[in-house]
């Protein structure tokens, strides 16, 4: 009986906040990492994103002004990560700001003298723990058809892994996942990366993957959703994790998005090594 009620009340919310057809359309067709989902998977997709946009205010910053198709697109790429998991996921804040391109934060930090530093730091996204997510509405625009890059998902992904406190690369595993075959994956890949960074190696993430454990989950969490070839090719063992973690599969929808960026990525290790 609670049950039923629930779905009820959730059915009657969701006729008053659904994104409009004809807009959800737009951003769908406008979003090729969307492709392969089935109808039904399209369907709780609208649902979440319709009330993402209900509960996260969509806040304008730096002179940019919203248009209608902005909160759509953004919800329905900052969604496709909770497919499966619900929006209780991204509980704790409540809101997104937007700048209409990359922007400057500013940051302080204590060095081991205790001397405490303020440095500006030009970024086209942000998540602050309990506050909000900070995205530049450029970068979101202009990388639609670029594959493996994706700034929403990777600041969600950064939600996702402040739900357990420290950014560290370690969201809450569900119970049928154990923290060591996790742990065991993503440190073995971590540690390869930085071994091929520092050797000035080509890399299949964006080299910026190896400035922490929490920047290599949320960089392979775009490349997971956006490239899944590239990922389970290069880190099949991570490839599993993330699938059991997102309960996603985006490999059986996306089976080609990622393969000509690999096979580049592997050409020039070739010619390195000639």
């Amino acid at each position: 009986m609670l049950a039923t009620f629930k779905n009820w009340l959730r059915a009657r919310r969701l006729a008053r906040v659904r994104i409009p057809d004809v807009r959800w359309r737009t951003a769908v067709a406008n979003l090729p990492l969307l492709a392969g989902l089935t109808s039904p998977e399209l369907g709780r997709l609208h649902d979440l994103a319709s009330l993402f946009l209900a509960e996260k205010a969509l806040e304008p910053a730096g002179g940019l002004t919203l248009s209608p198709e902005m909160g759509p697109l953004i919800a329905a790429q900052a969604c496709l990560p909770i497919l499966n998991l619900g929006l209780e996921y991204y509980r704790g804040w409540r809101s997104v700001i937007l700048y209409p391109e990359g922007f400057l934060a500013r940051h302080e930090y204590t060095d081991p003298l205790g001397l405490v530093h303020s440095v500006h730091r030009p970024l086209i996204g942000e998540a602050w723990e309990r506050g909000p997510v900070i995205l530049s509405w450029a970068d979101i625009a202009d990388t639609r058809d670029e594959p493996g890059l994706n700034v929403v998902i990777h600041e969600m992904a950064h939600k996702l892994d402040m739900l357990n406190g420290e950014v560290n690369g370690l969201p809450p595993l569900h119970r049928n996942m154990a923290v060591a075959d996790w742990s065991r994956a993503f440190n073995a890949a971590y540690r390869r990366l930085c071994r091929e960074v520092d050797r000035g190696q080509p890399t299949v993430l964006d080299p910026y993957a190896a400035e922490s454990p929490g920047e290599f989950f949320a960089l392979i969490s775009e490349a997971f959703f956006e490239t899944p070839a590239l990922v389970n090719n290069v880190y099949p063992a991570v490839y599993r994790q993330l699938q059991a973690f997102y309960r996603q599969d985006p490999l059986t929808r996306l089976p080609d998005r990622g393969k000509q960026r690999l096979a580049l990525t592997l050409s020039d290790s070739i010619l390195e090594s000639e």
